[in-house]
């Protein structure tokens, strides 16, 4: 984190990456003095609500952040700048995305949790894009140009008014991790006919339970839907789980109302219809309160740890691993058996997870692995046969990058 103070002083020459949270309203100009080495400029968490056109100046300049400020419009500026690849204005009031406001190098665009109603064309104009993060906005439709992207291979459209799936996304050729709950046409099947997801997933086949029968415990984690922490029991009442479970367990509490990747409940949904898998997190009860999601968990054994990282802003969509780190040949083979018999199992019950990835997996030293995280997950039997195969040929697509990945770090005998 840097300060006003600083880079009025002069202090920050030279700098690449300037980060800046003072509650500003207006765009510093001494940042252009940064000019001939700036690549990554952080202004999230401020008041701004435009920016200047001399912010094409910053030449060398490859990454904004701006969430949570004041925009409502995205910036014209921005498709100034001539080596911008991503960009990334989270949870402001953007209403208005104009056609030159996205940059011509443009690989990486998140706009979630907006108040969007429409895109322009040209963002099927922008070859090179392969992330887009649309989740949580008022779309109705997406550009039908959208099918150019060609390298396009993630995108969230969870959470917006879809009344019908964008057929033009099946037309791109590396789509590999697809989101899209929390639309209209989720709800309704082939004929219009409103479906009651919750009867017809059998979600209530785990028990839904007070938040007053555990109490939380140490935190093990959090990621953006929510937190997860150890738990015990409190309520006698629950022996039948208490005898099997004992005080192995984990509790998830949602939070908020829009996660990066759509709606928690839908989340919850997905996971709670996924039921039980020997290579899928176990969830055991519910919590449906008002103001209050949760997912009882069985507890993962400590000595499970993540098989990968998430993608680097380098990397864009594909999984890092630490330096250094290596499988063997044997554990690659049984981790690919136990990922493709947890595919099958989701979409045998039409569940595209949306997020298959080895970071979203734990693994022991015997390589048997653990896999969760169920924020992007979509349920999609309200589609049509054809629509269902495409689904999956999508994921498909996911499941071969996660075996790419795996063979990267694959010692010398794969």
């Amino acid at each position: 984190m840097h300060t006003l103070s600083q880079l009025r002083a002069g202090k920050l020459t030279g700098i690449q990456r300037l980060t800046l949270s003072e509650n500003i309203s207006t765009f510093p100009l001494e940042i252009l003095c940064l000019a001939d080495s700036l690549e990554v400029l952080d202004l999230s968490n401020n008041q701004l609500s435009s920016l200047p056109p001399e912010i094409s100046q910053l030449h060398k300049l490859k990454i904004i952040f701006a969430s949570n400020n004041d925009f409502d419009t995205l910036p014209v500026a921005l498709g100034q700048c001539p080596n911008l690849e991503m960009v990334g204005f989270k949870s402001n009031k953007i209403r208005h995305v104009p056609e030159r406001a996205l940059p011509p190098k443009l690989r990486w665009l998140i706009l979630t949790d907006n108040q969007i109603e429409t895109l322009p064309n040209s963002l099927g104009e922008r070859p090179r894009l392969q992330k887009l993060a649309l989740a949580g906005n008022q779309l109705t439709k997406l550009p039908k140009n959208l099918g150019n992207l060609k390298q396009l291979e993630l995108i969230r459209i969870s959470a917006n008014l879809l009344s019908k799936f964008p057929e033009q996304l099946f037309k791109l050729p590396k789509l590999a991790w697809l989101a899209f709950a929390g639309n209209p046409f989720t709800q309704m099947n082939e004929s219009g006919q409103h479906l009651n997801q919750e009867t017809e997933s059998n979600t209530d086949s785990v028990s839904e339970i007070p938040s007053t029968s555990f109490t939380i415990g140490t935190l093990l984690g959090q990621g953006a839907s929510g937190v997860i922490s150890k738990a015990t029991w409190n309520t006698p009442q629950y022996d039948y789980l208490q005898n099997q479970y004992s005080n192995n367990i984990a509790v998830k509490v949602f939070k908020g109302e829009m996660t990066s990747d759509g709606y928690p409940q839908d989340e919850l949904n997905a996971c709670l219809i996924a039921g039980h898998h020997e290579n899928l997190v176990k969830p055991l009860a519910q919590v449906n309160e008002s103001g209050y999601l949760a997912l009882m968990m069985e507890l993962i054994p400590a000595h499970y740890g993540n098989l990968g990282l998430p993608p680097s802003l380098q990397s864009c969509t594909r999984d890092t691993f630490p330096d250094g780190f290596s499988l063997s040949a044997d554990k690659v083979k049984k981790i690919v058996t136990q990922m493709q018999n947890v595919f099958d199992h989701l979409h045998n019950k039409h569940i595209c997870h949306g997020d298959l990835y080895a970071h979203n997996t734990l693994f022991d030293q015997d390589a048997n692995i653990i896999f969760g995280d169920f924020g992007a997950a979509s349920l999609y039997h309200m589609l049509n046969k054809e629509q269902q195969e495409k689904i999956k040929k999508i994921e498909q697509r996911a499941l071969d990058y996660f075996i790419e990945d795996l063979m990267s770090v694959c010692k010398n005998e794969c």
